[in-house]
């Protein structure tokens, strides 16, 4: 059974701010950034972690772990970094044609429901 979506009604200043409820701040763990997202005529509005977005520590790990260390490992991690880039924008890209043809369009009620398919 599909959860029904909790609303609460916001006022819009004149400078195109408003107040997210602070139930809904604190229950999502907002911090400093959010993101809006256009989609069905609506927007939905998420948490942005304050992580690292470059994979800097996870292309690290993941050389660590291969087993290398002092030049070797700079001169991979240099590599690996200029490939993060265009993959994300590769990424971008992708999602950007899927959305303009329709394709894995979901509704609100999708984003927000728990039943499982």
């Amino acid at each position: 059974m599909a959860q029904v979506a909790e609303r609460k009604r916001v006022t819009i200043s004149v400078k195109r701010q408003f107040t997210i409820p602070q139930k809904y701040y604190e229950s999502l763990g907002f911090e400093t950034d959010a993101e809006c997202i256009l989609q069905d005529g609506g927007i939905f509005i998420r948490p942005l972690r304050n992580e690292s977005s470059d994979f800097s520590e996870e292309i690290l790990a993941d050389l660590v772990a291969q087993g290398f260390a002092g030049q070797d490992l700079l001169a991979r991690f240099k590599e690996q970094t200029k490939k993060v880039r265009p993959a994300v924008q590769k990424m971008i890209e992708e999602a950007d044609e899927a959305a303009k043809s329709g394709a894995g369009k979901r509704s609100i009620n999708d984003l927000f429901s728990t039943a499982k398919s």
